[in-house]
């Protein structure tokens, strides 16, 4: 098995494209490798090699993980799911120790863009414009009263993924269910305006952001962007690069923001490949070839807009077909 440049993408599911992404950029150099906890994943079967291994919450996954990073000598380790970024941003150490470098931000910075409310509350104390949040319900109605907020508004998990759970409610009533009904949940703004997409990377060496898509969302489905269109702003790359430095983060991030009434409001931060990062590859923005410069020790240099502004992302459905369960999953 080669030793150059293995990476191991971690719970691939159905993210078809970024496996074809890194293989086409390794191009020999390397393996991509791939694994799931179910053998009908179908990104799987487009990478080099790959395992089926426990669930995430089960005894054993982390030796599992590492014994696979040792026999492959993976040289960079991702996830495409939000529950295992605690996972990796937890045991960072533990995998560079053996020479497997996680593309994943630190603990704390990961734990704040599933906090929801941790983040509105980051990002207020540093002066960025967000969307008004609260976890007091009697804190909103007193707001309301006094004009600050209206309805309609969302009622959301503090910490959640996939847009899950999300509520629009128009009154006190269907507030006052909602949390008797469930816990840890949040009141948020309503923002009527245009909802943009950032995929950005922070370069592992330089620590400097060093690509920022931005994409206008058309269409939404299951919480991921179905069709978008790429928009270039000098105002949003700046915000962006302010945001970023700010905050920390490290490798790929997906930023949702909203623009309203000609003002930009930071939404959320998913610190992974966002499921409409192939906008941004198509497009030319190339954080597969990014990553492997980073595990190769070279810095990467500023490619921030590199892109044609107007280009139109359209998702369509795809299949995979095994003859044999059995036969397919031989190794």
């Amino acid at each position: 098995m080669s030793d150059d440049l293995n990476i191991l993408i971690l719970s691939c599911g159905t993210r078809n494209k970024i496996v074809q992404y890194f293989k086409k950029e390794l191009d020999g150099r390397g393996l991509v490798i791939a694994t799931d906890c179910s053998d009908l994943a179908p990104a799987l079967y487009e990478a080099d090699d790959y395992y089926i291994v426990p669930r995430m919450e089960e005894e054993g996954y982390l030796d599992a993980i590492l014994s696979i990073c040792k026999q492959n000598n993976i040289k960079a380790i991702l996830s495409l799911i939000d529950p295992e970024l605690s996972f990796l941003a937890e045991h960072q150490q533990v995998f560079l120790d053996i020479g497997s470098v996680p593309i994943i931000s630190d603990s704390d910075v990961v734990e704040m863009c599933f906090d929801k409310y941790k983040m509105f509350e980051f990002l207020t104390r540093n002066d960025f414009k967000t969307i008004n949040s609260y976890i007091d319900k009697e804190q909103f109605y007193s707001d309301v009263e006094a004009g600050v907020i209206k309805y309609p508004v969302f009622v959301k998990p503090v910490r959640g993924s996939a847009s899950i759970n999300i509520s629009k409610v128009t009154s006190k009533e269907e507030i006052e269910l909602l949390f008797s009904r469930f816990d840890n949940l949040m009141i948020q703004e309503f923002m009527d305006g245009t909802e943009y997409g950032a995929d950005v990377y922070t370069d592992m060496i330089s620590k400097e952001p060093v690509a920022i898509f931005i994409k206008e969302k058309i269409k939404m489905r299951a919480g991921e962007t179905d069709k978008s269109v790429s928009v270039k702003d000098n105002q949003l790359f700046e915000l962006i690069k302010n945001f970023v430095k700010n905050s920390g983060f490290k490798g790929i991030i997906d930023i949702d923001i909203f623009k309203v009434n000609g003002e930009y409001y930071i939404s959320e931060v998913n610190p992974r490949f966002g499921g409409g990062y192939p906008h941004a590859y198509e497009s030319g923005v190339n954080v597969p070839e990014m990553i492997i410069n980073n595990i190769n020790g070279n810095p990467n240099d500023d490619a921030i807009g590199h892109y044609e502004d107007g280009v139109c992302m359209m998702k369509f459905n795809e299949i995979k077909i095994l003859k044999s369960v059995e036969n397919a999953f031989s190794k």
